[in-house]
């Protein structure tokens, strides 16, 4: 890895800013060696930059000029109203935040291509390298890249100049839980570059994504990489290891794809095993490698089927496994959208475990690429939400409600595909997603039939639930049910596996441990930690019953407190773990493997 030189002076030009409550890893962070771990673990080139670190910062009026001076420095990747920023201000609607900085390559990259990624920006961003723009993009939650090489000075600085508009919740984009003025269950606004910003040398001809997939019936993984510049002689390589053992290869002509058989004795993945084997690909021309990148791929199966008494459930390889977890909004009080650091950012992930749950829901939030790597290595199935946007329509649970969507605008629905299918695109080769869920409880729900269908077609080898706790409509694999506090099933589907999308919400406040010391929000408050797990363990009881009556699934609210919403396992910190940890675990596994 090649790293940036950067200010000696950085510690004492940057601090976290505000009173607010803070992780313990807040502690811990190095403006010059912030997140310094490769981003894309799925996809992992040798040889990069990390372009994290302090930034210049300006805020504007939306619409002028590039600024000549900046308003301070701020720490990338963290969004401007965070602490960890060293900024902490809102932008709003009207304005645009500027970032500006410089940076010097490598002589060994002197000829090859330059590839600039960000791993994500909120929301639209523009992108110049010594004043000459390079790119656009829309979409908050989604992955881009472009190649830099022509705008590139031969030698010396070059400088960077980002600009980023988000509107929050005055536009229509998707935002999940953003909103200009928080409170309750909606939470801080985040502008701008919220995670790893990189540099990649590469040759003309290079790999410019990776689409892994598995067959466990067919003893097949398909790899797709698309050559940036496609040939006729071009050649993908594919090597499978197992450990250090090559177990299986295979290769394809022009680049497209290629079909590798894999050994007869599978190892095949699940939470109790989450067994990943190691992918090695190569781009060939003439012989010659050209482009290659290591990866890893799990063998495993997600579907619907009947059970012996022929209700519809949840199978994971072929046998039927109850799903449930914690609902994981994926919010920190120091980073916001961002976590502090990578350990914090895989911390939330072996609590989860730690607690005896198999499966997480990632609400209406996507994480950086390394949250689903670390659900990959240690086990935990997800179901994956797309970030909800523009308004919603009138909740309805008690029957199925085939009419009042949402009229979305054609610039709305857009936004939604685009963003939609990219970040299905980009997630597709992580084996812990195993379902995908387009709406959430009718917040920017339209065209439900067009979208799950459309979902389905993206990705058939995942299971798809339309609309969790929304307006339902007979389409996908599964029919969601939100019941709050207890969780109770008043509506079933023969056809579709019937789960749980969300209850619970079994709120503590702890002193020492809030976003707001006033006015903390929760759908039931407890005093102490032995009497919300009491009310806990009486609800996995009742989920016990409601599993013999078909329910297939369960998502717990919450995984942590986030600002001034109380519900979670753990505070906002992370510092308390609210419920007995031993009762909880030995509750969540009995409720597990007793289905």
């Amino acid at each position: 890895m090649v790293l940036l030189a950067c200010s000696a002076t950085a510690n004492a030009q940057w601090k976290p800013v505000g009173d607010r409550i803070k992780t313990q890893w807040a502690e811990t962070i190095d403006p010059n060696n912030v997140l310094p771990e490769y981003p894309r673990p799925i996809m992992q080139r040798d040889e990069w930059m990390n372009l994290n670190g302090l930034w210049n910062y300006a805020i504007r009026p939306k619409g002028e000029s590039c600024p000549t001076e900046f308003d301070g420095q701020i720490l990338v990747p963290f969004a401007v109203e965070s602490s960890l920023s060293g900024v902490g201000k809102t932008v709003g609607a009207d304005k645009e935040l500027w970032y500006e900085r410089y940076f010097e390559l490598p002589r060994s990259w002197r000829y090859q291509h330059v590839l600039l990624n960000f791993g994500a920006v909120d929301w639209q961003a523009d992108v110049w390298i010594n004043d000459s723009l390079v790119c656009s993009h829309q979409g908050g939650y989604t992955a881009f890249s472009t190649d830099i090489s022509r705008f590139l000075f031969k030698k010396g600085q070059q400088k960077i100049v980002v600009r980023v508009w988000d509107p929050t919740d005055k536009g229509t984009q998707p935002r999940g839980k953003q909103v200009s003025n928080p409170n309750g269950i909606w939470y801080s606004s985040v502008t701008g570059i919220w995670q790893t910003v990189w540099l990649e040398p590469v040759f003309q001809n290079y790999f410019k994504n990776v689409r892994l997939t598995p067959d466990i019936d067919r003893h097949l993984l398909l790899v797709e990489s698309d050559p940036a510049r496609p040939e006729e002689h071009d050649e993908m390589y594919v090597t499978v290891y197992e450990g250090k053992k090559k177990v299986a290869w295979g290769k394809s002509v022009n680049g497209k794809y290629t079909l590798v058989k894999m050994p007869e004795q599978l190892h095949l993945w699940s939470p109790d095993d989450p067994f990943l084997y190691t992918v090695k690909v190569e781009l060939k021309e003439d012989k010659i490698t050209i482009d290659s990148y290591m990866s890893y791929a799990a063998m495993r199966k997600v579907s619907i089927a009947d059970d012996a008494n022929g209700i519809r459930r949840l199978f994971l390889n072929d046998k039927p496994l109850f799903m449930f977890g914690p609902l994981d909004q994926g919010w920190w009080p120091d980073g916001l959208y961002t976590a502090p650091t990578d350990e914090a950012l895989r911390y939330d992930i072996e609590q989860t475990k730690a607690l005896g749950f198999n499966m997480i829901r990632k609400h209406v939030k996507v994480e950086p690429a390394r949250w689903y790597t670390h659900c990959d290595q240690l086990g935990i199935l997800v179901w994956q939400d797309m970030p909800s946007g523009d308004g919603t329509k009138q909740w309805i649970t008690d029957r199925y409600y085939e009419g009042d969507e949402l009229q979305r605008t054609p610039q709305s629905e857009r936004q939604y595909r685009q963003e939609w299918m990219t970040i299905m695109s980009q997630r597709h080769s992580n084996p812990s997603i195993v379902v995908w869920v387009p709406f959430n409880e009718a917040w920017g729900q339209f065209k439900t039939r067009q979208i799950a269908e459309a979902t389905k077609r993206a990705d058939v080898t995942r299971l798809v639930n339309p609309a969790s706790g929304g307006n339902f409509f007979k389409v996908g694999d599964i029919l969601d049910i939100h019941h709050y506090p207890n969780p109770e099933i008043n509506l079933t589907d023969p056809d579709r596996a019937t789960v749980l999308g969300e209850y619970g919400g079994l709120g503590l406040p702890v002193e020492g441990h809030l976003w707001n010391p006033d006015g903390n929000w929760g759908y039931v408050k407890f005093k102490s930690g032995d009497e919300v797990t009491d009310e806990y363990v009486k609800y996995i009881d009742q989920l016990k019953s409601l599993q013999s009556t078909g329910c297939s699934a369960a998502v717990y609210t919450q995984t942590t407190d986030v600002e001034t919403e109380v519900n979670g396992l753990m505070t906002y910190d992370r510092k308390v773990v609210k419920l007995n940890a031993d009762r909880v675990r030995e509750a969540n596994q009995s409720l597990i493997r007793g289905y």
